[in-house]
């Protein structure tokens, strides 16, 4: 099966589960202990209401409430007993330093799991970048270190030393473990910058088991130690330089991200790609030192600013028109540089940056860029006679049809939602965007007139599609409701009304549905058998795909509703289970119903609801011993471990309805014994791109991707 870059996530699913801690299979999962099989099927008696929702398991860190000690009563005094409800000065905790972010990490980096971890290296990239926009650094490098350190480096002006006027120590050393200590604060050392609050470094430092802070400042060398936010001395000269810099080296601290967590190059060379787009001029290095042999280096320099990065998101679909536009220009002290490039693709591609933090939320700067485009489209379509007085306006998902754009401002005082700075807030930045945007839309539609009818025609058939695609949706919801909102009738539904515990299963054929409608537990557990392959949705709109009745059964069974109707509030299943034969239709299938649910229920996927089904791939029987294997190790270690026992017999199981419903329910139904691999997209660009190239009208880029990635095939079906 290739994987798309939607990566899988391998838990074992109890019938009375525990919270599940998500772990994202980098490989081939792992395939469960061959279980043997119960001579028969019983199910329990007592009803069981399994808790289907997964739950991600935080790892928390416990820690004595601070500031607060045992009670202790003066000699000779009876200790008074506490009343119930009582709230005193006692209860009151005064956190200082850095335990306010040991205690509760999440408010600082979003999470302790790999996005946290992730997050403490965009900390101190995000401070290079800041000496780089203020023009001092033009050289960033990022190495990963074995025994999971990180060191990064700049070489700009060197983090002060010198004696802190209110502190009192070093200013290094003020930096590192003071919240709130940094040089972002309205002073002129950095005009714009990422941070805000003074304390991304420091937060780095509090969550690291050891940390090494390297300045070459004023001719010298200075270097401190840390431990868990903690200095273990002073700030020591070591030597003398002559170059000037900052260079910080750390180790997370596994108390507080456990698990078995690694730093992604993938995750982090896009995110220095990003930057290096966004800052002209500076140059980025990568390097992976974790293996000796297996070292790798990335070096990422550009001079064309966002329309560069916008070529660079395109790569490989086919443009509407040929030149991107592109502008740059300063609105009340709100630096503005936008690009955008349509192509024939129906998904847009929105990425927006403030003071070059990634903010995938949007905000204000998101908004304004609507605002101009939408209206500078209508304003031309209209003058240009493109759209006639009968006609309406473009609306938003007209005129973003297809439309690939990057928004990046630069402003004194952003304001961020949280310290993860997901999402822009800053009133300003939408009216200097809209403004920027819309004169300079203006000029590249003169200017451009080829180019600007292109993206007209682009619309008006995005209009027209989208007005069919209504009238379709429409009537399958009208038709719906004529029939007293019937499900589908093939649909064999459970009986639990509770989206948390309810189960779909999407089975291959009328055959396997049989099995699986007699194996299952019909009390939280719903069959949906598909006939055939369902309608490849990358290349269909939606008004030709809910003319397919496969799809149309799949949609009214999941309650949901489709495009400008979608509530996932509606959804009536919270583990939606992709069960198909173990060859190479049964994986076309499952790679369509992905594509499906990817393009049009992404909401779905992005909450763990989509799941796959691991039936076994051989039955292995000697005399009464009964055991089954899923892949080719496993069938090897159970015959190893049955010996040479006579009579041995091993049948491999070609599709779902070879199996007896007890042999479904026990390996691939009950929650007690199954395995299922959820589907969580970890690079939405990347997999989007994967999906055009193995699902779209283009023959080449997919002749290209199976003969590059054709040795890396492990099971062939032919």
């Amino acid at each position: 099966m290739i994987k798309l870059n939607i990566k899988s996530k391998d838990e074992e699913v109890e019938k009375k589960p525990e919270p599940v801690k998500k772990a994202v299979v980098k490989s081939k999962a792992e395939k469960p202990a061959p279980v043997k099989v119960a001579p028969k099927k019983e199910k329990p008696v007592k009803e069981v209401k399994p808790e289907i929702k997964t739950e991600v398991a935080r790892d928390e860190v416990k820690i004595e409430p601070l500031g607060r000690s045992p009670k202790t009563t003066p000699t000779g005094e009876a200790k008074k007993a506490r009343k119930e409800g009582e709230y005193t000065a006692k209860d009151i905790s005064v956190l200082k330093g850095l335990e306010p972010v040991r205690l509760r990490p999440g408010m600082y980096i979003g999470s302790t799991g790999i996005d946290g971890l992730h997050h403490l290296i965009w900390e101190v990239v995000d401070n290079c970048l800041d000496e780089a926009m203020a023009g001092y650094a033009h050289n960033i490098e990022v190495i990963l270190l074995p025994n999971s350190r990180v060191r990064i480096s700049d070489d700009g002006r060197g983090i002060p030393v010198e004696k802190h006027p209110d502190t009192g120590k070093s200013t290094l050393e003020t930096v590192l473990t003071t919240l709130h200590a940094g040089g972002k604060f309205g002073g002129e050392a950095y005009k714009v910058s990422g941070g805000l609050h003074g304390v991304g470094i420091s937060v780095v430092c509090a969550l690291s088991s050891w940390m090494e802070s390297e300045v070459h400042k004023d001719g010298g060398v200075y270097k401190q130690e840390y431990v868990r936010g903690n200095p273990k001395g002073a700030v020591k000269k070591i030597g003398e330089a002559k170059d000037t810099g900052t260079t910080q080296t750390f180790e997370y601290d596994p108390t507080i991200f456990t698990g078995d967590l690694k730093y992604d190059p993938k995750r982090i060379l896009k995110h220095l790609r990003q930057q290096a787009y966004l800052t002209k001029g500076v140059r980025i290095m990568f390097k992976d030192e974790r293996e000796k042999g297996k070292e790798s280096s990335y070096a990422f320099y550009f001079e064309g600013g966002v329309a560069s990065y916008v070529k660079y998101l395109v790569e490989g679909n086919t443009p509407r028109h040929q030149n991107v536009f592109s502008v740059a220009s300063e609105k009340d002290e709100v630096q503005v540089e936008t690009a955008f490039q349509y192509t024939q693709e129906m998904e847009s591609t929105e990425e927006s940056f403030a003071n070059n933090i990634y903010t995938p939320e949007g905000g204000t700067h998101v908004s304004g860029f609507r605002t101009a485009l939408t209206r500078s489209l209508n304003d031309y379509a209209r003058r240009e006679n493109f759209l006639k007085e009968k006609d309406d306006n473009f609306s938003g998902d007209d005129v973003r049809e297809g439309l690939t754009a990057v928004i990046s401002v630069k402003i004194r005082t952003p304001q961020f939602e949280g310290q993860t700075k997901a999402k822009l807030g800053n009133p300003e930045a939408k009216n200097a965007v809209e403004t920027a945007v819309a004169e300079g839309l203006a000029d590249y539609l003169e200017r451009n007139p080829s180019d600007a009818k292109s993206i007209i025609e682009n619309c008006m058939l995005a209009n027209k599609a989208r007005l069919a695609a209504k009238a379709a949706r429409q009537t399958v919801l009208r038709k719906g409701a004529l029939e007293g909102l019937a499900l589908p009738g093939k649909l064999a539904d459970c009986l639990s009304k509770r989206a948390e515990e309810s189960e779909l299963y999407i089975v291959e054929g009328d055959s396997a549905g049989g099995s699986s409608k007699q194996a299952r537990d019909r009390r939280f557990q719903a069959i949906l058998p598909l006939r055939g392959k369902i309608l490849n949705v990358e290349r269909a709109r939606l008004d030709k795909m809910l003319a397919s009745k496969e799809i149309k059964a799949l949609i009214i069974a999941m309650g949901t509703g489709i495009g400008e109707d979608f509530n996932i509030e509606k959804l009536r299943y919270h583990r939606i289970v992709i069960m198909t034969d173990a060859d190479v239709d049964g994986a076309h299938i499952r790679t369509l119903l992905l594509t499906f649910f990817y393009r049009h229920f992404k909401p779905v996927v992005d909450a763990g609801y989509i799941y796959i089904a691991q039936p076994p791939l051989f039955k292995i029987q000697a005399g009464k011993r009964v055991e089954y294997a899923y892949t080719d190790e496993q069938r090897d270690k159970v015959l190893k471990d049955i010996g040479k026992a006579t009579g041995v017999s091993i049948q491999r199981y070609k599709g779902l309805g070879e199996m007896n419903p007890e042999q479904l329910w026990e390996t691939t139904m009950n929650p007690d014994n199954r395995t299922l691999l959820q589907v969580v997209v970890e690079e939405a660009h990347e997999a989007d791109k994967t999906l055009d190239i193995l699902m779209g009208e283009a023959v080449e880029p997919r002749k290209k991707f199976i003969q590059t990635h054709a040795k890396s095939v492990k099971s062939l079906d032919i």
